[in-house]
């Protein structure tokens, strides 16, 4: 038997940083997964979870600021998979690597991820996924103890192990993530990613070579201590999920923990950085 989830289509107006508040206020609630549209966020939660006063906590729907429209229905998981294979592309990062769905041709290309695209972030399309792709393409991560932290279809860490990662941790805070990950990691026959269910409170006594963090401003902001902690002298920390008017504040958050800026990359005004401890 599927699970049912009630589904809210929301337009957004301004589109930005609306649609980024939202979600993040909406996952405190217990929304499990989001898509971004061009007038603002799907959003899901189980049905079993959910409640008529779901939204009253939903500070930004009472904003003078932005104008909120939604929607609700309710969907079956199952049905997910068919609109993903009506509408999902492969992609190409910098001619080294191909993400793509099983129902797309090989392209043979040095780095092939086949990716199963259910209800999670980290397909390749958004623009932050991308460039951390490119990041991980650009840098060495032979040998390397890699956390993939907010871990969407486990993506990066396949991408990771792939350029030579030795052991890796990928974690979400979302059921279908952590499922869909598991999956994809098998899919990609890798044999040193750990996947777990979680959030930040899973790293006491971990430690790391290199972290990357797609997740959202406000999550990085609240969790860069912990980061911090799980890397030593030389770690790398990359970290995307913001745009680049946030990249002062996620700098000099980083900047009072010991780490040094080195680069980002930008696209469409969202941003990748990395930082070196």
């Amino acid at each position: 038997m599927s699970q049912i989830y009630i589904e809210y289509d929301f337009k957004v107006t301004p589109l930005q940083p609306g649609t980024e508040i939202l979600i993040a206020e909406l996952g405190y609630a217990g929304f499990e997964s989001f898509v971004e549209t061009e007038e603002g966020v799907t959003a899901y939660i189980q049905k079993e979870e959910w409640n008529a006063a779901i939204l009253e906590d939903i500070n930004i729907l009472d904003s003078d600021e932005f104008k909120i429209e939604f929607t609700t229905s309710e969907i079956a998981q199952v049905n997910w998979n068919s609109e993903w294979e009506k509408n999902f592309d492969s992609i190409e990062v910098d001619e080294k690597c191909t993400v793509r769905a099983p129902f797309h041709p090989n392209k043979n290309f040095e780095y092939e991820i086949v990716i199963e695209p259910k209800m999670s972030f980290g397909t390749g399309h958004h623009e932050t996924t991308f460039m951390m792709l490119q990041h991980i393409l650009e840098n060495d991560f032979e040998g390397k103890s890699v956390l993939d932290m907010g871990c969407g279809t486990a993506v990066l860490a396949i991408l990771a192990e792939m350029r030579g990662a030795s052991k890796l941790d990928a974690i979400d805070i979302d059921e279908w993530c952590f499922e869909n990950s598991l999956e994809n990691i098998e899919r990609n026959h890798c044999k040193n990613i750990s996947v777990f269910l979680g959030d930040s409170t899973l790293l006491s006594e971990k430690k790391y070579d290199v972290i990357i963090a797609n997740i959202n401003r406000n999550i990085l902001l609240n969790d860069m201590e912990v980061y911090r902690k799980c890397l030593d002298l030389g770690g790398v920390l990359y970290l995307s999920g913001f745009y680049v008017e946030d990249l002062p504040i996620i700098t000099e958050t980083c900047n009072n923990l010991g780490f040094t800026f080195v680069e980002n990359k930008e696209k469409n005004k969202w941003v990748a950085a990395k930082f070196k401890i």
